[in-house]
């Protein structure tokens, strides 16, 4: 197992050499990435394999997302520091960390119970005061304390989530994978004037996102 200061070095070679060499520019988003343990977040078994530039397994058939993606998304959400963030999949909890550095406060829903429970525990662990996750189907958000300046989907979909898209504030910005059958593709959609215009990011690879607006596995209804 490496040593606190191998991953610290590990994190900051990161930073440089996965995101700042790869078009990822926004120092707020760099600085997050930079301070947030991501070997924290993944199983000890590959936790040596924390930095590497891909996406890693946390059990449940879920991953944890490769630095990179984590990075884009959050760039694509153009977020100064006092906005509301829905975050669909939490997963491990890791992109809710980072978003939480970035914005006001971060609102983030996972399917997995067992997931979402030990995401909660990890948050806390590492002070992360501005983060609630809920369990829920994330297809729908959560509009009870919508509209979300920026929402954040880690999960691909065969569209955008019409609910989501409805809790969007207006001038917000929304980023999914789209999923279009050889790759996923990130994109931004982006409220303006009244109107949704979009914005390609890259492809990328996620897990399917689960629910009603989802891909909609057996037992799973419109109820």
């Amino acid at each position: 197992m490496a040593k606190p200061s191998d991953f610290t070095d590990q994190r900051l070679r990161m930073v440089e050499r996965q995101l700042r060499h790869r078009g990822i520019s926004d120092e707020r988003v760099l600085a997050a990435m930079a301070a947030v343990p991501r070997e924290h977040f993944v199983p000890e078994q590959v936790r040596d394999s924390a930095y590497n530039d891909s996406a890693l397994p946390i059990g449940h058939e879920q991953t944890i997302s490769q630095p990179w993606v984590v990075a884009a998304i959050c760039q694509a959400l153009h977020l100064q520091g006092d906005e509301t963030v829905l975050e669909i999949g939490t997963g491990s909890g890791y992109s809710a960390a980072v978003l939480a550095r970035l914005a006001r406060r971060v609102i983030s829903i996972e399917r997995v119970p067992e997931l979402g429970e030990a995401a909660r525990r990890r948050l806390a662990e590492l002070g992360v005061d501005n983060a609630e996750v809920f369990v829920r189907d994330g297809s729908r958000g959560h509009p009870e304390e919508a509209p979300y300046d920026a929402i954040a989907i880690h999960a691909a979909t065969p569209e955008a989530p019409h609910s989501l898209i409805a809790e969007l504030a207006p001038e917000g910005r929304l980023v999914v994978p789209i999923a279009t059958g050889s790759a996923d593709l990130l994109v931004a959609f982006i409220r303006e004037d009244g109107e949704l215009r979009q914005e390609t990011i890259g492809p990328c690879r996620f897990v399917p996102l689960i629910g009603v607006e989802g891909f909609n596995p057996p037992g799973i209804d419109d109820g």
